[in-house]
């Protein structure tokens, strides 16, 4: 679904969830015969569907705004390049998807490679674009640790598209 220019993707696990609480709520009228559950269920089915898609909403439109900014300071960088002294810096990188994992929870985090070895790209909210796995990509993100405290370097993506191979 799209909202000014913002394309809305609900996660599958916020689907089933909805699934699941639709399947209790006709089963409970069902069972029971009391047709008042609706007064309560069905509202609470909405919101199940309508507070994960406005969260994705308001997160691909923070990202969107920040993309010009990403494009006018990124560095272009190879992913070996990334060290912890880049931790805050913005980058561009371009490179192969050769991983992608957690895409279900709209949190999907890449492996992305380029002649110079691979780095974790991740994002957190649904790109504006489906890549998979053997897109040519360009990435822009900031650098940071993989966990909060520790860890190697990632990307924290705001933007992935596929570019033309080169």
């Amino acid at each position: 679904m799209e909202i000014r220019n913002v394309n809305v993707r609900i996660s599958a696990v916020s689907l089933a969830v909805f699934a699941f609480f639709t399947i209790l709520v006709i089963i409970a009228v069902a069972i029971t015969g009391d047709p008042s559950i609706l007064l309560w269920g069905i509202p609470t089915l909405v919101l199940l569907i309508i507070i994960p898609g406005t969260l994705n909403y308001m997160s691909q439109s923070q990202y969107a705004g920040l993309v010009p900014v990403y494009e006018k300071e990124a560095k272009d960088v190879r992913a070996r390049a990334i060290t912890t002294v880049m931790i805050g810096k913005p980058v561009r990188l371009h490179g192969t998807i050769k991983k992608v994992k957690f895409r279900y929870l709209n949190r999907p985090h890449y492996t992305v490679t380029d002649p110079s070895g691979d780095i974790t790209v991740k994002m957190f909210t649904t790109p504006q674009e489906d890549v998979e796995v053997g897109d040519r990509v360009e990435v822009l993100g900031l650098v940071m640790k993989r966990y909060v405290i520790s860890g190697d370097p990632v990307v924290n993506c705001v933007s992935i598209r596929r570019t033309k191979e080169e």
